[in-house]
């Protein structure tokens, strides 16, 4: 082929805007993903300054210590690592098993049966997730907290006069069930969009061959059902394994430790290296957990499960039991979703922890100016300058984030979408995906690592703004891109084909026919990042500046400090703000946070 012919073809690839796109996501995300591995690698085998001293070598030279002290120094490693990652692996298998456990019985039971207030439940479900992990996490200890370790007993002990026992009130079996909650609707949604969608003639056939309830559900429902339930299973399995604040809030009073509560001791420690080197381990879980899914997915058996036929889901009679379990779900349902935010506000208005007697509420740590005896003299949340500051930058970032995230995850879906199957859409498409296989805290670590420094012509980013918003806007792109492909992938190719015939621009084609059309798809892919964002923690734990802070940062701060009725008006607030924004979006426009995770 000649010089001439191939600049042709070039100036033809190039004319098409989503071989663009693709071209410039692929060295943007190649660089933004690949390139900080490498830098975290580099990290493991490298002095830092704040350990010269221990290894006895000079900063920046090349060592293998990190590695020896982490996995084979003995009672060492077990109480650095192997302990830890023990932990990790009990807790991220038993919350997991209980989020399908539970999400999967109200996924059933709103699709399958004929219970009463489905619309209310299927509503109020999606709260627990909506709101930040850590909101149960503090309402657990408001309640059961006890005065052995807690210094002041919960509400639960005033109310009851029972102490809790120290197992219950904190580490492991709190945190499966806080965490086991929080990831129930993400089950929900995902097993109950197949049982919903799910071909009922399937069932009537079975039936007309007199097969049984039983037999009905474990020869065709589960089976049907068992390809969402293995990835719900994979992806409730990372996301548990990668939290922080929830075993930092339940499991540091009794020293309960996991891989992320430790690698944040660590980092923040004279130790980074071994950080870094657990920041490995979980992105290496997570690697083999997408491939494992992927495998299964690969192996599965094809089902028809969505017909043109219409036909009505057989639904399961409870008879007698339909009232009295539609009350004990609406009963479940709200003290999981309701009665934390009760505990938030009673437990902000206390002056002294504990008493809860009418004389003992106050405003103080609402509107007071500060007094010298609470809190250092901090003043209440609402005339806090920092209380204000971290809520200005939370609202900034999300925003900030919401618009880069979600409009470069409808650019990638749209040309992922259009070359679907080209080596070139395959790539971008796992670039887009990775960061979310990444536990939330490594990714923040690996960032740290990469911008702690002049890298080229890129300035020392460590503490800034901008890294906050490139790293909250490359981990939450995989919302915004399954969105987005999933939006293009219902859409017809001839709607688009039909307004470049008659001269329609792509500039024009997006914005007045594609985004119009698929709108509460693609605003579910700018939801989804800010709601994230607003509620995050780990991501940003290691990297705020005194200048930098937000509010989930501000909160931790003041927990740590043991300052809870400030910790309590602010974790009222996010959620308050974060539900609040999803209500008014799904009123205004239809989108909504579950609609982006069934897209996902």
């Amino acid at each position: 082929m000649s010089t001439k012919s191939r600049l042709n073809n070039l100036k033809s690839y190039l004319k098409k805007p989503h071989n663009i796109i693709l071209l410039v996501l692929l060295i943007v995300l190649g660089y933004l993903t690949l390139v900080p591995l490498i830098t975290i690698v580099t990290d493991t085998l490298t002095v830092h300054s704040s350990e010269a001293r221990i290894i006895k070598q000079a900063s920046g030279t090349f060592t293998l210590f990190h590695w020896k002290k982490m996995f084979a120094s003995g009672i060492t490693s077990q109480k650095i690592f192997y302990e830890p990652f023990l932990n990790t692996m009990v807790v991220a298998s038993l919350s997991c098993l209980m989020a399908i456990l539970v999400g999967g019985f109200f996924a059933w039971a709103v699709t399958r049966t004929n219970l009463r207030c489905k619309a209310f439940i299927s509503t109020v479900f999606v709260f627990p997730y909506i709101m930040p992990a850590w909101t149960l996490a503090m309402a657990w200890l408001n309640f059961f907290r006890n005065s052995r370790v807690g210094g002041v007993p919960g509400l639960f002990t005033v109310l009851t006069g029972i102490e809790t026992a120290n197992w219950f009130a904190y580490g492991l079996f709190p945190i499966v069930i806080v965490q086991g909650i929080h990831y129930a609707p993400f089950a929900y949604i995902l097993i109950g969009g197949i049982l919903r969608n799910m071909d009922a003639n399937l069932e009537e056939a079975a039936m007309l061959l007199h097969a049984n309830r039983w037999q009905i559900t474990r020869k065709i429902t589960i089976p049907i059902v068992k390809p969402a339930l293995l990835s719900t299973i994979l992806l409730v399995f990372s996301s548990t394994m990668s939290a922080f604040a929830v075993p930092a809030f339940l499991g540091s009073p009794v020293r309960y430790q996991v891989l992320t509560t430790q690698m944040y001791r660590t980092l923040n420690g004279i130790n980074p290296g071994y950080g870094y080197i657990m920041a490995l381990v979980m992105i290496v879980i997570g690697v083999g957990i997408l491939m494992l899914n992927q495998w299964i997915t690969g192996k599965r058996k094809a089902y028809t499960t969505i017909t043109g036929k219409s036909s009505n889901i057989s639904l399961f009679n409870l008879r007698k039991a339909r009232t009295p379990l539609t009350i004990v779900l609406v009963i479940i349902l709200l003290m999981v979703a309701i009665l934390p935010l009760v505990s938030f506000a009673i437990e902000s208005f206390i002056m002294a922890p504990g008493n809860y007697s009418f004389s003992n509420f106050t405003t103080e740590f609402w509107i007071g100016p500060g007094r010298a005896d609470i809190a250092n003299s901090e003043p209440g949340i609402l005339r806090n300058p920092s209380i204000w500051l971290g809520l200005t930058n939370s609202l900034k970032l999300s925003v900030i984030v919401s618009l880069i995230a979600g409009t470069v995850g409808m650019l990638a879906g749209y040309s992922i979408a259009k070359r679907r199957g080209s080596l070139l859409a395959t790539w971008v498409n796992n670039l887009t995906f990775f960061p979310y296989l990444m536990p939330s805290m490594a990714f923040g670590a690996i960032y740290l690592s990469m911008f702690a420094v002049r890298r080229g012509f890129i300035p020392a980013m460590y503490g800034s703004f901008g890294l906050l918003v490139i790293v909250g806007s490359i981990k939450y792109l995989p919302f915004a891109s399954r969105s987005g492909i999933n939006a293009m992938l219902q859409l017809s190719g001839e709607i688009e084909e039909a307004g470049t015939i008659i001269g329609i621009g792509w500039f024009k084609r997006m914005t007045k026919i594609i985004f119009p059309i698929q709108k509460t798809t693609f605003i579910s892919g700018y939801l989804l990042p800010f709601i994230s964002c607003m509620r995050e923690l780990s991501l940003f734990i290691l990297l705020v500046s005194p200048s930098t802070r937000i509010l989930t940062t501000l909160l931790f701060q003041y927990n740590e400090k043991g300052w809870n009725q400030y910790a309590n008006a602010i974790n009222l607030m996010i959620v308050v703000i974060v539900v609040g924004f999803n209500l008014m979006v799904n009123k205004l426009t239809g989108a909504s946070i579950d609609k982006g995770i069934g897209s996902n």
